[in-house]
């Protein structure tokens, strides 16, 4: 318990930063939502401009003053994957590469905390962060926009912020992992900031081009569609399940692998 007391004390300035800059942005996005619903026929013409490929590249597939539409191209398309990787890179990478790194990692483990309880309880922590994180991001906008009389379905975004939370988590667990293998925060978040950008890219040429479209699964953005479920309710099991498997399955690895890791290789 005092282990988990700690690494929730080691968090907090990073939590809090991120949540009062999705808290700020959602707010005000939220504000700004009644005028881009009384404008709705200005923005139609203004997106009419630009080609339906370019516009679905952003989660542009409807008009603004839809609430998924809203929500995906203002939310979900480009802020909360930025805010998930920095999260996850910062948090995933730190008990075992960074730690190592510094110096500090000796201490804990010269005490009779063994390394899968340690490392699990940084997990721990990284589901609490990453939730909260999600929550912020979600209730920002629905708030902020039930302030000036638009109350979106409470249920489309719960679930939109479920999603949000299995979509960071995927990348906490691949960046933990990584952290254990290469004992280089420098290294493992090249390799899930290259993956990242990649992804996004070939979501990008899918949508452009439709000839491409058979590498969207490839694309974590393939699996993170806020539109049709807050605008809909479809829940997205499938999505759901392989995020939280990516998740899951990266770190037990890590847990396993970190367990018989030399710290001096």
């Amino acid at each position: 318990m005092t282990a988990f007391r700690l690494e929730l004390r080691r968090c907090r300035s990073l939590a809090l930063w991120l949540a009062v800059s999705l808290a700020v942005y959602g707010a005000v996005m939220g504000v700004m939502y009644p005028f881009l619903k009384s404008n709705d026929e200005l923005m139609r013409q203004y997106m009419a401009t630009f080609p339906k490929e370019f516009l679905a590249a952003f989660g542009m597939t409807g008009v603004l003053s839809d609430p998924g539409v809203f929500y995906t191209t203002y939310m979900s398309s480009w802020l909360w994957p930025i805010i998930a990787t920095a999260a996850a890179l910062l948090l995933g990478t730190r008990a075992v590469a960074a730690d190592l790194d510094r110096g500090f990692l000796d201490l804990p483990l010269a005490t009779p905390l063994s390394r899968a309880r340690y490392l699990a309880t940084n997990i721990t922590a990284q589901v609490i962060v990453l939730a909260a994180l999600a929550t912020t991001a979600v209730l920002s906008i629905w708030l902020s926009a039930a302030a000036t009389g638009n109350v979106f379905d409470l249920r489309g975004y719960a679930l939109a912020g479920v999603l949000s939370f299995a979509f960071a988590c995927a990348l906490a667990g691949a960046a933990t992992l990584l952290s254990v293998v290469t004992l280089s925060r420098g290294q493992a978040s090249g390799i899930i900031g290259g993956a990242v950008f990649a992804m996004y890219a070939v979501f990008v040429v899918t949508q452009v081009s439709k000839d491409w479209a058979w590498l969207a699964p490839l694309s974590a953005w393939g699996h993170f569609r806020t539109t049709e479920l807050i605008d809909q309710g479809v829940v997205p099991v499938g999505d759901l399940a392989l995020f939280a498997a990516v998740a899951i399955g990266g770190w037990l690895a890590a847990v396993w692998a970190f367990r018989r890791r030399d710290l001096a290789a």
